[in-house]
Protein backbone atom coordinates (compact mmCIF):
# COMPACT_ATOMS: atom_id res chain seq x y z
CA UNK A 1 0.00 0.00 0.00
CA UNK A 2 1.11 3.40 -0.85
CA UNK A 3 2.47 6.19 1.63
CA UNK A 4 -1.12 7.01 3.34
CA UNK A 5 -0.72 7.23 7.58
CA UNK A 6 -4.40 6.68 7.72
CA UNK A 7 -6.89 3.52 7.60
CA UNK A 8 -10.18 3.60 7.40
CA UNK A 9 -12.92 1.57 9.84
CA UNK A 10 -16.45 1.13 8.34
CA UNK A 11 -18.92 -0.68 10.84
CA UNK A 12 -22.70 -1.31 9.65
CA UNK A 13 -25.38 -3.65 10.62
CA UNK A 14 -28.28 -3.43 7.86
CA UNK A 15 -27.35 0.38 6.46
CA UNK A 16 -28.44 -0.56 2.77
CA UNK A 17 -27.87 1.92 0.34
CA UNK A 18 -26.38 4.65 3.19
CA UNK A 19 -23.48 1.77 3.20
CA UNK A 20 -22.63 2.29 -0.84
CA UNK A 21 -22.73 6.16 -0.18
CA UNK A 22 -20.54 5.65 2.62
CA UNK A 23 -17.81 3.88 0.68
CA UNK A 24 -18.72 5.84 -2.23
CA UNK A 25 -17.42 9.49 0.10
CA UNK A 26 -13.88 7.53 0.33
CA UNK A 27 -13.82 6.69 -3.11
CA UNK A 28 -13.11 2.88 -2.42
CA UNK A 29 -12.65 1.71 -5.97
CA UNK A 30 -14.58 -1.41 -7.51
CA UNK A 31 -12.67 -4.52 -7.95
CA UNK A 32 -12.69 -5.60 -11.87
CA UNK A 33 -12.47 -9.17 -12.67
CA UNK A 34 -8.57 -10.05 -12.70
CA UNK A 35 -7.36 -6.84 -11.30
CA UNK A 36 -6.24 -5.66 -8.15
CA UNK A 37 -7.46 -2.35 -7.06
CA UNK A 38 -4.59 0.32 -5.90
CA UNK A 39 -5.49 2.30 -3.25
CA UNK A 40 -3.84 4.58 -0.64
CA UNK A 41 -5.81 4.14 1.96
CA UNK A 42 -6.82 0.51 3.38
CA UNK A 43 -10.96 0.54 3.89
CA UNK A 44 -12.15 -2.27 6.36
CA UNK A 45 -16.12 -2.78 6.95
CA UNK A 46 -17.09 -4.52 9.81
CA UNK A 47 -20.45 -6.40 9.79
CA UNK A 48 -22.36 -7.35 12.17
CA UNK A 49 -24.98 -9.91 11.04
CA UNK A 50 -26.51 -8.12 8.51
CA UNK A 51 -29.05 -9.90 6.11
CA UNK A 52 -29.72 -6.81 3.29
CA UNK A 53 -26.57 -7.85 1.49
CA UNK A 54 -24.10 -5.63 2.85
CA UNK A 55 -21.37 -8.20 2.67
CA UNK A 56 -21.45 -8.14 -0.93
CA UNK A 57 -21.78 -4.73 -1.83
CA UNK A 58 -18.83 -3.76 0.64
CA UNK A 59 -16.72 -6.78 -0.78
CA UNK A 60 -17.72 -5.32 -4.87
CA UNK A 61 -16.41 -2.35 -3.46
CA UNK A 62 -13.12 -3.12 -2.77
CA UNK A 63 -13.37 -3.13 1.10
CA UNK A 64 -11.64 -5.81 3.14
CA UNK A 65 -14.30 -8.00 5.16
CA UNK A 66 -15.02 -8.87 8.71
CA UNK A 67 -17.83 -10.68 9.68
CA UNK A 68 -18.38 -10.89 13.29
CA UNK A 69 -19.02 -14.43 14.48
CA UNK A 70 -22.43 -14.93 15.95
CA UNK A 71 -20.72 -16.91 19.37
CA UNK A 72 -20.72 -13.31 21.43
CA UNK A 73 -23.12 -10.31 21.27
CA UNK A 74 -22.67 -7.77 18.55
CA UNK A 75 -21.56 -4.66 19.91
CA UNK A 76 -20.19 -1.09 17.74
CA UNK A 77 -17.01 -1.28 20.24
CA UNK A 78 -16.78 -5.31 19.05
CA UNK A 79 -16.74 -4.02 15.55
CA UNK A 80 -13.97 -1.04 15.66
CA UNK A 81 -11.57 -3.44 17.84
CA UNK A 82 -11.94 -6.23 15.16
CA UNK A 83 -11.81 -3.95 12.59
CA UNK A 84 -8.96 -1.92 13.74
CA UNK A 85 -7.32 -5.51 14.72
CA UNK A 86 -7.71 -6.37 10.89
CA UNK A 87 -6.37 -3.28 9.68
CA UNK A 88 -3.38 -3.82 11.76
CA UNK A 89 -2.52 -6.99 10.15
CA UNK A 90 -2.90 -5.68 6.59
CA UNK A 91 -1.54 -2.51 7.24
CA UNK A 92 0.91 -2.52 9.95
CA UNK A 93 2.26 0.83 9.21
CA UNK A 94 -0.54 2.82 9.37
CA UNK A 95 -0.72 5.36 12.42
CA UNK A 96 -4.28 6.20 12.62
CA UNK A 97 -7.94 4.81 12.36
CA UNK A 98 -10.83 6.50 11.04
CA UNK A 99 -13.88 5.03 12.21
CA UNK A 100 -16.96 5.31 10.36
CA UNK A 101 -20.55 3.68 10.97
CA UNK A 102 -22.21 2.94 8.22
CA UNK A 103 -24.92 5.34 7.76
CA UNK A 104 -22.00 7.90 7.09
CA UNK A 105 -20.52 10.23 3.89
CA UNK A 106 -17.13 11.69 4.91
CA UNK A 107 -16.55 15.13 3.62
CA UNK A 108 -14.31 15.37 1.15
CA UNK A 109 -11.21 16.72 2.54
CA UNK A 110 -11.66 15.75 6.25
CA UNK A 111 -9.04 12.59 5.96
CA UNK A 112 -6.52 14.53 4.81
CA UNK A 113 -7.33 17.91 7.32
CA UNK A 114 -7.41 15.25 10.52
CA UNK A 115 -4.03 13.41 9.58
CA UNK A 116 -2.44 16.94 9.62
CA UNK A 117 -4.20 17.84 12.77
CA UNK A 118 -2.96 14.76 14.26
CA UNK A 119 0.52 14.52 13.24
CA UNK A 120 0.96 18.66 14.63
CA UNK A 121 -0.71 17.26 17.70
CA UNK A 122 0.74 14.49 19.43
CA UNK A 123 -0.61 14.31 22.65
CA UNK A 124 -3.74 14.12 20.81
CA UNK A 125 -5.35 10.86 21.08
CA UNK A 126 -8.66 11.76 18.52
CA UNK A 127 -9.94 14.06 16.52
CA UNK A 128 -13.30 14.62 15.52
CA UNK A 129 -14.94 17.24 13.80
CA UNK A 130 -18.50 18.77 12.54
CA UNK A 131 -21.37 15.83 12.22
CA UNK A 132 -24.17 16.80 10.16
CA UNK A 133 -27.76 15.00 9.49
CA UNK A 134 -28.13 14.44 6.33
CA UNK A 135 -32.16 15.19 6.39
CA UNK A 136 -32.47 17.22 9.29
CA UNK A 137 -35.92 18.51 7.42
CA UNK A 138 -37.50 14.92 7.44
CA UNK A 139 -38.29 14.98 11.11
CA UNK A 140 -38.48 16.58 14.27
CA UNK A 141 -35.96 13.43 15.56
CA UNK A 142 -33.34 14.18 12.71
CA UNK A 143 -33.47 18.00 13.48
CA UNK A 144 -32.74 16.97 17.08
CA UNK A 145 -29.64 15.18 15.90
CA UNK A 146 -28.56 17.93 14.32
CA UNK A 147 -29.20 19.88 17.10
CA UNK A 148 -26.91 17.92 19.80
CA UNK A 149 -24.73 17.30 17.30
CA UNK A 150 -23.73 20.97 16.55
CA UNK A 151 -20.86 21.37 19.35
CA UNK A 152 -18.31 23.70 20.32
CA UNK A 153 -14.54 23.63 19.08
CA UNK A 154 -11.37 23.01 21.01
CA UNK A 155 -10.37 20.21 23.77
CA UNK A 156 -13.34 18.13 24.86
CA UNK A 157 -14.26 15.24 27.16
CA UNK A 158 -15.27 12.79 24.81
CA UNK A 159 -15.56 12.43 21.19
CA UNK A 160 -18.51 9.86 19.30
CA UNK A 161 -17.41 6.30 17.31
CA UNK A 162 -16.63 8.44 14.33
CA UNK A 163 -13.59 10.26 14.72
CA UNK A 164 -9.86 9.62 13.73
CA UNK A 165 -7.84 8.05 16.40
CA UNK A 166 -4.51 7.63 17.08
CA UNK A 167 -3.72 4.33 16.80
CA UNK A 168 -0.87 4.11 19.21
CA UNK A 169 -3.26 5.78 22.02
CA UNK A 170 -5.62 3.16 21.77
CA UNK A 171 -3.27 -0.08 21.97
CA UNK A 172 -2.13 1.91 25.16
CA UNK A 173 -5.45 1.63 26.73
CA UNK A 174 -6.83 -1.72 24.87
CA UNK A 175 -9.27 0.11 23.18
CA UNK A 176 -13.10 0.29 23.30
CA UNK A 177 -14.46 -1.86 25.94
CA UNK A 178 -16.26 -4.92 23.69
CA UNK A 179 -19.22 -6.18 25.70
CA UNK A 180 -20.42 -2.66 26.27
CA UNK A 181 -23.74 -1.86 23.95
CA UNK A 182 -23.47 1.66 25.01
CA UNK A 183 -21.60 5.14 25.55
CA UNK A 184 -18.57 2.75 24.33
CA UNK A 185 -17.27 6.11 22.95
CA UNK A 186 -17.07 8.69 25.74
CA UNK A 187 -15.84 5.66 27.65
CA UNK A 188 -13.01 5.35 26.08
CA UNK A 189 -12.00 8.72 26.13
CA UNK A 190 -12.53 8.56 29.76
CA UNK A 191 -9.93 6.29 29.54
CA UNK A 192 -7.37 7.82 27.42
CA UNK A 193 -7.82 11.09 29.32
CA UNK A 194 -6.96 9.51 32.15
CA UNK A 195 -3.83 7.81 30.46
CA UNK A 196 -2.47 11.89 30.03
CA UNK A 197 -4.17 12.02 25.80
CA UNK A 198 -6.48 15.00 24.81
CA UNK A 199 -9.54 15.00 22.66
CA UNK A 200 -10.13 17.35 20.32
CA UNK A 201 -13.64 18.67 18.42
CA UNK A 202 -12.00 20.25 15.23
CA UNK A 203 -14.61 23.14 13.44
CA UNK A 204 -14.10 21.48 9.96
CA UNK A 205 -17.17 19.68 8.57
CA UNK A 206 -16.53 15.59 8.80
CA UNK A 207 -19.34 13.67 7.91
CA UNK A 208 -23.38 13.46 7.19
CA UNK A 209 -25.04 11.02 9.33
CA UNK A 210 -28.45 9.82 8.17
CA UNK A 211 -30.16 8.98 11.47
CA UNK A 212 -33.49 7.66 9.18
CA UNK A 213 -35.20 8.57 12.66
CA UNK A 214 -38.95 9.90 11.59
CA UNK A 215 -40.80 8.42 14.47
CA UNK A 216 -40.87 9.03 18.20
CA UNK A 217 -40.78 5.78 18.78
CA UNK A 218 -37.28 5.72 17.73
CA UNK A 219 -36.14 8.72 19.48
CA UNK A 220 -37.70 7.26 22.68
CA UNK A 221 -35.59 4.16 22.07
CA UNK A 222 -32.60 6.09 21.12
CA UNK A 223 -32.80 8.02 24.47
CA UNK A 224 -33.27 5.07 26.96
CA UNK A 225 -29.77 3.58 25.09
CA UNK A 226 -28.65 6.57 26.37
CA UNK A 227 -29.93 6.19 29.60
CA UNK A 228 -28.47 2.57 29.84
CA UNK A 229 -25.03 3.89 28.50
CA UNK A 230 -25.04 6.80 31.77
CA UNK A 231 -25.67 3.84 34.05
CA UNK A 232 -22.70 1.76 32.52
CA UNK A 233 -20.56 4.66 32.63
CA UNK A 234 -21.38 5.31 36.08
CA UNK A 235 -20.80 1.67 36.92
CA UNK A 236 -17.62 1.16 36.05
CA UNK A 237 -15.93 4.37 37.28
CA UNK A 238 -18.27 6.54 39.45
CA UNK A 239 -15.24 6.23 42.16
CA UNK A 240 -13.00 8.27 39.75
CA UNK A 241 -11.83 11.55 40.50
CA UNK A 242 -14.47 13.15 38.01
CA UNK A 243 -16.93 10.63 38.69
CA UNK A 244 -17.95 9.47 35.40
CA UNK A 245 -21.34 10.18 35.16
CA UNK A 246 -22.59 10.27 38.26
CA UNK A 247 -24.37 14.03 37.40
CA UNK A 248 -26.10 12.43 34.50
CA UNK A 249 -27.28 9.61 36.26
CA UNK A 250 -28.31 11.47 39.43
CA UNK A 251 -30.01 13.82 37.08
CA UNK A 252 -32.21 11.16 35.35
CA UNK A 253 -33.32 9.53 38.39
CA UNK A 254 -34.08 13.30 39.45
CA UNK A 255 -36.15 13.93 37.29
CA UNK A 256 -37.64 10.64 35.60
CA UNK A 257 -38.67 9.46 39.50
CA UNK A 258 -38.52 11.48 42.10
CA UNK A 259 -39.83 14.19 41.23
CA UNK A 260 -42.80 13.17 39.75
CA UNK A 261 -43.36 10.39 42.15
CA UNK A 262 -42.93 12.62 44.81
CA UNK A 263 -45.02 15.18 43.38
CA UNK A 264 -48.39 13.34 42.69
CA UNK A 265 -48.13 10.99 46.52
CA UNK A 266 -47.56 13.85 48.34
CA UNK A 267 -50.52 15.76 46.35
CA UNK A 268 -53.32 14.58 48.73
CA UNK A 269 -52.01 14.99 52.25
CA UNK A 270 -50.28 18.19 51.32
CA UNK A 271 -53.46 19.82 49.40
CA UNK A 272 -51.94 19.81 46.62
CA UNK A 273 -49.13 22.08 47.28
CA UNK A 274 -46.18 18.98 46.00
CA UNK A 275 -47.28 19.76 42.55
CA UNK A 276 -45.32 22.59 42.67
CA UNK A 277 -42.75 20.59 42.40
CA UNK A 278 -43.61 19.66 38.76
CA UNK A 279 -43.04 23.75 38.25
CA UNK A 280 -39.45 22.84 38.16
CA UNK A 281 -39.76 21.10 34.52
CA UNK A 282 -40.28 24.48 32.74
CA UNK A 283 -37.80 25.67 34.88
CA UNK A 284 -35.61 22.94 33.56
CA UNK A 285 -36.14 23.83 29.59
CA UNK A 286 -35.89 27.04 30.25
CA UNK A 287 -32.31 26.81 32.11
CA UNK A 288 -31.31 24.95 29.15
CA UNK A 289 -32.91 27.21 26.33
CA UNK A 290 -31.26 30.28 27.84
CA UNK A 291 -27.72 27.88 27.56
CA UNK A 292 -29.08 26.93 23.86
CA UNK A 293 -29.46 30.96 23.33
CA UNK A 294 -26.04 31.77 24.99
CA UNK A 295 -24.36 29.24 22.31
CA UNK A 296 -26.35 31.45 19.33
CA UNK A 297 -28.82 29.01 18.35
CA UNK A 298 -31.92 30.49 16.84
CA UNK A 299 -34.92 30.59 19.10
CA UNK A 300 -37.11 27.91 17.97
CA UNK A 301 -33.78 25.19 17.91
CA UNK A 302 -33.21 25.94 21.02
CA UNK A 303 -36.76 25.89 22.21
CA UNK A 304 -36.94 22.47 20.67
CA UNK A 305 -33.54 21.17 22.18
CA UNK A 306 -34.81 22.49 25.97
CA UNK A 307 -37.96 20.64 25.43
CA UNK A 308 -36.83 17.30 24.06
CA UNK A 309 -33.97 17.15 26.94
CA UNK A 310 -36.79 17.36 29.31
CA UNK A 311 -39.21 14.64 28.07
CA UNK A 312 -35.92 12.52 27.56
CA UNK A 313 -35.28 11.77 31.31
CA UNK A 314 -38.22 9.19 31.34
CA UNK A 315 -36.74 7.21 28.39
CA UNK A 316 -33.49 7.67 29.67
CA UNK A 317 -34.71 6.49 33.35
CA UNK A 318 -35.88 3.10 31.51
CA UNK A 319 -32.45 2.76 30.09
CA UNK A 320 -31.03 2.85 33.62
CA UNK A 321 -33.44 0.72 34.97
CA UNK A 322 -32.90 -1.88 32.27
CA UNK A 323 -29.27 -1.67 32.82
CA UNK A 324 -29.73 -2.23 36.83
CA UNK A 325 -32.29 -4.56 36.70
CA UNK A 326 -29.34 -6.45 34.35
CA UNK A 327 -27.33 -6.52 36.47
CA UNK A 328 -29.44 -7.33 39.44
CA UNK A 329 -30.02 -10.77 37.62
CA UNK A 330 -26.47 -11.20 35.72
CA UNK A 331 -27.76 -10.84 32.33
CA UNK A 332 -27.06 -7.77 29.85
CA UNK A 333 -28.87 -5.88 27.37
CA UNK A 334 -28.95 -6.67 23.79
CA UNK A 335 -28.25 -4.45 21.70
CA UNK A 336 -30.91 -1.66 22.09
CA UNK A 337 -31.41 -0.72 18.16
CA UNK A 338 -33.93 2.24 16.56
CA UNK A 339 -33.34 1.72 13.11
CA UNK A 340 -35.36 -0.17 10.46
CA UNK A 341 -33.44 -2.43 7.99
CA UNK A 342 -32.65 -0.73 4.92
CA UNK A 343 -32.24 -3.19 1.92
CA UNK A 344 -29.94 -1.95 -0.97
CA UNK A 345 -31.00 0.25 -3.24
CA UNK A 346 -33.41 1.65 -1.04
CA UNK A 347 -34.47 5.63 -0.94
CA UNK A 348 -32.06 7.79 1.47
Amino acid sequence: MAGSQIGIVVIGRNEGERLKVCLQSMRVPTIDAGQTAARTRPVVYVDSGSSDGSVALARSMGAQIVELEMNRPFTAARARNEGCARLRQIAPDTQYVQFVDGDCAMAEGWLELAEVFLNEHPQCAAVAGRLRERHPERSTYNRLCDIEWNTQPGEIGACGGIAMYRIGALKQVNGFKSDMIAGEEPELCFRLREAGWHIYRHEAEMALHDAAMTRLAQWWKRATRAGYAYALGASLHSDSPERYRVKETLSIWLWGLVVPVLGVVLAVPTQGISLILLCGYPMLACRVYRYMRGRDFPAREAGLYACFCVLAKFPQLQGQLRFWLGWLRSKPSGLIEYKAVQTAGGKL
